[in-house]
């Protein structure tokens, strides 16, 4: 029986776009299925779990954060541009868009609009939160414009409650964070270990 990874991502997330293709790849070659969960990060998940937006870090944690985000660009050679000028940004549609096409079209396509909307803050210098952005977006992977009016609905807005909850009853505190079997494996520098507890079984 193949094992399924809840995937809890925030969509503006720098780590979550780092390690989005490498997870998908894993969870591929394993032959696992994927439960797409975009979360509230800053609404839901830190107020629960002691997490503090980037603007209320201190001064020493910000900076290491961008020497990180660099070192991870260069070794995983994945184009990023660190300090993007839409960032911090409200990430509430696109998260809402990412669950509409989840429903309607099912985890690859969900997962394809996932890439495109990371790309867009991290590699494109793009706005997602604004909506013509994420129209673009779709009419990119070729899916329903239909589907940004959808992401307004009240089947969308409380799954993207539920997910959110979901994450911090599993214990999530950040994204991303890949749950298997109740496993967590917290950002995408934990990927080697989630390979192996797939290969596992």
């Amino acid at each position: 029986m193949s094992l399924q990874i809840d995937y809890y991502l925030a969509p503006q997330s720098p780590y979550t776009y780092l390690g989005h293709l490498r997870f998908w790849d894993i969870a591929r070659a394993a032959g696992a299925s994927i439960k797409v969960m975009p979360v509230d990060l800053g609404g839901k998940v830190f107020p629960v779990s002691g997490g503090l937006p980037l603007g209320k870090r201190a001064p020493q944690r910000q900076a290491y954060r961008l020497l990180e985000l660099r070192r991870f660009s260069e070794w995983l050679h994945v184009p990023m541009n660190i300090e993007p000028t839409y960032f911090p940004v409200p990430a509430d549609d696109a998260a809402r868009l990412i669950i509409a096409v989840d429903l309607h079209d099912g985890t690859h396509a969900a997962m394809s609009l996932t890439d495109s909307i990371l790309r867009a803050v991290w590699e494109q210098d793009r706005n997602i939160a604004d909506e013509a952005v994420l129209a673009a977006l779709l009419v990119e992977r070729e899916l329903p414009a239909k589907r940004l009016e959808m992401a307004h609905s009240q089947t969308v807005q409380e799954r993207y409650e539920a997910d959110s909850q979901a994450a911090v009853e599993a214990g999530v505190f950040g994204a991303p964070s890949y749950v298997v079997e109740g496993e967590i494996f917290w950002g995408q520098d934990r990927l080697d270990f989630l390979e192996r507890r797939l290969k596992r079984g």
